[in-house]
């Protein structure tokens, strides 16, 4: 641990942490330790905000936010830190008033341009522990590989519609590391992206309290970890099942014939969005007849402007009553093989959904019918909202 703030309790702090003391696995010893960690939690998010609130409420002494994204109105139904007064205004600013008014013995440190690939190693080694609040495979490998390359624990979460996992990946300490579950990241648009599936907000309350408290155990050396284990958490049915975990010696970051020795920006550009796999927006070389699988919003633009396509929509209903693109027709996706009849075949068919992978799996389920000449809107209306049109509603 940390031992640069060696300073102890003061009599307001002991009462402050009086239910913490009381636990003979605390006692003032324990909530020293505390006072003495520096925790960085990666994102203001649906995990960052109960983590952030829990480590401060419970006299973490310093703790790091990193995130360089503003509030927006469909954070507020899970990112408690938020409020409906935070809308537009930076996370990081959002979350350092709450964070103040829950603690104001704590010290907050902000990193305002989130977590990067050139600075990850050197920020990570300024703390004892890392936890991992984000919501997309980029960030998440980043956080693993350079927190091992930093030495430190990285207290592991992620959310999926009513389902969570949480654990504590620690390979310097024995302990297997993210990539000796999952190795690689998966193909972009083979897994739900974070605005597509939806999740339940009160899910991010129970990882984020669980990783919180992974954190705590780990700072004060109590109990035992997650370390070696995967918790699922399913809401549903209200179940928790642990699967053990083991280092894979062949893993490409802590094994012994590692991969990633070290922290390169490419290895860590994909987002929860789809990726265009045809470069310039161009026909693929193979069938010059046949439409890109993909281009972005500004490239659709121009081409509904030639008036020789058509852009549609597979959201559904109660998302479009959100927004929508003027002109577009909607056909959610549910229903595209049976109204595959009311798309033409002599224009280019454009397709759209909120960030594009329901699109994209469209646009693979017409080429698969005959309709060649159809193409994927990457980044969907959320893209079309930033790029576009500002008036439109995003969610």
């Amino acid at each position: 641990m940390s031992s640069t703030d060696t300073t102890s309790l003061s009599p307001v702090e002991l009462a402050r942490y009086s239910r913490h003391i009381l636990l003979e696995e605390i006692g003032v010893a324990g909530q020293e330790k505390l006072k003495r960690a520096k925790a960085l939690v990666i994102g203001a998010g649906g995990l960052g905000s109960p983590v952030a609130l829990y480590l401060a409420a419970a006299g973490v002494g310093t703790i790091g936010l990193a995130d360089f994204d503003k509030v927006e109105l469909h954070n507020l139904q899970r990112q408690i830190i938020h409020g409906q007064s935070d809308i537009d205004r930076p996370k990081i600013e959002s979350a350092k008033d709450t964070l103040s008014e829950i603690n104001p013995h704590v010290k907050l440190q902000f990193h305002e341009e989130g977590l990067q690939a050139h600075n990850a190693v050197e920020l990570f080694s300024q703390y004892d522990i890392i936890v991992d609040g984000t919501d997309n495979f980029a960030t998440r490998y980043l956080n693993n590989d350079a927190a091992y390359l930093a030495g430190k624990p990285l207290v592991y979460g992620s959310i999926f519609k009513f389902e969570g996992q949480a654990s504590l990946f620690h390979p310097r300490n024995g302990g297997p590391c993210y990539r000796c579950l999952f190795p690689e990241a998966p193909p972009p648009g083979s897994v739900p992206n974070c605005g597509e599936a939806g999740v339940m907000g009160a899910l991010c309350g129970i990882v984020g309290s669980i990783q919180s408290m992974e954190t705590i155990k780990y700072i004060t050396g109590i109990g035992e970890s997650l370390s070696g284990k995967l918790l699922f958490i399913d809401t549903m049915n209200m179940s928790f099942k642990t699967l053990k975990l083991k280092k894979d010696p062949c893993c490409p970051l802590c094994g012994e014939n590692a991969k990633y020795t070290s922290i390169i920006a490419e290895n860590y550009q994909e987002t929860c969005e789809t990726k265009n796999p045809t470069p310039n927006n161009a026909p693929t070389e193979n069938n010059m007849n046949e439409s890109p699988i993909e281009i972005d919003v500004l490239a659709t633009k121009a081409q509904l402007a030639e008036g020789n396509s058509i852009l549609v929509d597979v959201r559904e209903a109660f998302e479009r009553d959100i927004c929508a693109i003027d002109g577009s027709i909607h056909i959610p996706m549910g229903e595209i093989p049976a109204r595959l009849n009311e798309l033409p075949k002599d224009k280019e068919i454009l397709v759209h959904c909120h960030h594009g992978g329901r699109s994209l799996q469209v646009v693979h389920f017409l080429r698969q019918n005959g309709y060649q000449r159809s193409t994927n809107v990457g980044g969907g209306i959320d893209s079309w909202s930033t790029q576009i049109d500002s008036s439109l509603q995003r969610y």
